[in-house]
């Protein structure tokens, strides 16, 4: 699948996240949706749509962490690129583990996001 045209999910309680990132993925050739918490996004109709996810690993509510093992229990396969403040190479690795595309700190460059992106959507 070509980065172009596919649809990203971004989930993310922080506000400035969710006006930000989008203007990059739409630089990138993304179609982009944003919400505000892991129940907004299991809410939407994007449920099933989404060609990825941006992931924020805490949030209030369910964690991502905690939508990704919903998503998997109810056998949605949605490419997952987190993205988290807290720099521990543990939880990384582990999220990796568990079936994540790519786990990026923030800050993080345009250049590494593009990255995670092209692996996550070549895995779709």
């Amino acid at each position: 699948m070509s980065i172009k045209q596919s649809l990203v999910s971004v989930i993310d309680d922080d506000e400035s996240v969710r006006e930000s990132l989008p203007d990059l993925l739409r630089a990138f050739g993304l179609g982009v949706e944003t919400f505000a918490s892991a129940e907004d996004f299991l809410a939407s109709t994007s449920l099933g749509k989404s060609d990825c996810l941006i992931l924020d690993i805490g949030m209030p509510g369910m964690s991502g962490p905690e939508l990704q093992t919903e998503l998997n229990r109810r056998g949605q396969r949605t490419p997952i690129v987190f993205i988290t403040a807290l720099k521990d190479e543990a939880v990384r690795l582990q999220l990796m583990a568990r079936g994540a595309v790519d786990c990026v700190f923030k800050p993080f460059s345009a250049d590494t996001l593009q990255k995670a992106l092209e692996t996550a959507l070549r895995t779709n």
